[in-house]
């Protein structure tokens, strides 16, 4: 099998190859996000705090 013939896949390439990539952003999105949030919610905590003071 030529690797031409493997990303084709039958006519279908662009169909599964997209879905691939789709798939891989909301995964890595999903992976990213809550650690974006998490440093963000630390910061305002952080600014509440001094702000008490």
């Amino acid at each position: 099998m030529k690797m031409q013939e493997f990303f084709a896949m039958g006519g279908y390439g662009s169909y599964v190859w997209s879905a691939f990539g789709i798939s891989f952003l909301i995964i890595l999105i999903n992976l990213v996000q809550p650690a974006l949030q998490h440093r963000q919610a630390i910061r305002d905590a952080d600014d509440f705090h001094h702000q008490e003071k």
